[in-house]
């Protein structure tokens, strides 16, 4: 099968062109090749490709740029999305395109599942609602995958600022009353694969829910048992009221449900403290 892979020079991008190269024929834009910003160029250039699957990972991701660029955050997460939807159709080629669990408004302490009403806080929230219904309005046969907290060792996300933190200072902090699931790029890259025949909407999380500090003190605790030398292993509590460095509000609880994933793959994903001690054992103490 002939993939494409946007947004290949990111932290999922990048993990799904390396995980499917082995199996496929497959080719990766980065930003800088493909810019999702210049919708006329987008059409030119994937109109001279030839592809069975596109897979969308570009995104506009920093929250807080987002909400006060949201024209930006519009163009690149909502409307470019649909030149994607409607070129996979005219070559009749399949679409995923991954968004995000900040659709949710938080409200909830049950996990979200797909059919839930979405109701965003921010613009990142509401230019990626907008990506989704835009691709799902041209084809209902284009699958839309929602991720959380995503990680891996192609570009540095949280777990990698908290462990570097420990590494160079005696104290670290973390926010304890925002939940959701920390989700692996090499988990996402193995489940997805058993699943992209479908379309609609799809969670797609490891398993489990934690707290931005529970996330942090596992990290911490298996780089200890790794041998890693910290200078801090302990991870203290912080309140989302307390972060007044962010401008955009975030949902409180966004954990999604992978039942329907579960039913059409026929497997749960892992756990997230599996998930996360893999990652710190196979990538952060071989650094």
């Amino acid at each position: 099968m002939k993939l494409l892979v946007l947004g290949a020079g990111g932290r999922l991008g990048a993990a799904l062109v390396r995980g499917y190269s082995r199996d496929h024929d497959v080719r990766g834009f980065s930003h800088a090749e493909l810019d999702l910003t210049d919708l006329p160029r987008l059409r030119e250039a994937l109109a001279t490709l030839d592809f069975d699957l596109l897979i969308n990972c570009a995104a506009l991701t920093n929250v807080d740029y987002c909400e006060s660029h949201r024209a930006e955050a519009f163009l690149i997460n909502a409307e470019a999305p649909g030149v994607l939807a409607e070129t996979c159709r005219k070559k009749r080629a399949k679409l995923i395109h991954f968004s995000t669990d900040y659709v949710f408004d938080g409200e909830r302490s049950t996990p979200y599942r797909e059919d839930d009403a979405a109701a965003p806080l921010s613009v990142y929230g509401e230019s990626k609602l907008g990506g989704e219904r835009a691709v799902l309005d041209v084809s209902e046969e284009a699958l839309v995958v929602r991720v959380s907290w995503v990680f891996g060792p192609d570009r540095p996300s949280f777990v990698d600022q908290v462990i570097r933190r420990a590494r160079e200072h005696d104290q670290v902090a973390a926010v304890s009353d925002k939940i959701s699931t920390p989700t692996y790029t090499f988990d996402i890259a193995q489940s997805l694969a058993a699943t992209w025949e479908n379309g609609g909407l799809l969670h797609l999380a490891n398993e489990g829910a934690c707290s931005w500090q529970e996330y942090a003190q596992h990290a911490l605790d298996c780089c200890t048992a790794g041998g890693l030398k910290l200078k801090s292993n302990h991870v203290d509590p912080l309140k989302l009221r307390d972060m007044t460095n962010f401008m955009a509000r975030r949902p409180v609880y966004t954990v999604l449900s992978t039942d329907r994933f579960a039913q059409l793959s026929g497997f749960r994903p892992r756990s997230w403290r599996e998930a996360v001690a893999a990652y710190v054992k196979d990538h952060v103490a071989k650094q």
